[in-house]
């Protein structure tokens, strides 16, 4: 992979795989999607670069990378979205004050601390590896009384 120069722009442009944003969607969800133009949900969404595409010296054309969407968690309620918005609004802030934006917001500077209250009732992945190991047995019960 080559080194680009510090002050050197690259252009970003998405692939067409979305379909782990579509299996993060309820039904509902999309369903709204459709009926509601301009309705937006929140999601936390993972990036992968995929390809990228150099151009030689004198070429009037910004270096690009493609980027695919590894994985994606869409908010599924009102608390939730909140709960990334306000993560989202976090991470700005903290950007702002870094330098690549120049103004300061209001209120907490990073998200970690707002995610990690938000979201304290959800499992941990220890529980969650032990629901499913549970799950599995369940599975393989019914199947040896069958």
């Amino acid at each position: 992979m080559p080194k680009l120069p510090k002050d050197q722009m690259v252009e970003v442009k998405l692939d067409g795989a979305g379909g782990l944003v579509e299996v993060a969607l309820t039904d509902e969800q999309r369903r709204d999607l459709f009926e509601t133009p301009g309705r937006t949900v929140v999601a936390i969404v993972e990036l992968s670069s995929v390809t990228y595409t150099g151009y030689a010296k004198g070429e009037d054309k910004l270096p690009q990378v493609k980027l695919r969407v590894t994985g994606c968690e869409v908010g599924r309620d009102d608390e939730e979205e909140a709960a990334l918005r306000e993560a989202k609004r976090a991470m700005w802030r903290q950007r702002r004050m870094d330098g690549t934006l120049d103004e300061i917001g209001e209120g907490p500077q990073k998200a970690g601390p707002l995610l990690s209250s938000s979201f304290a009732g959800y499992p941990t992945e220890a529980a969650y590896r032990q629901a499913e190991r549970e799950k599995e047995e369940r599975r393989r019960e019914q199947y040896a009384r069958n």
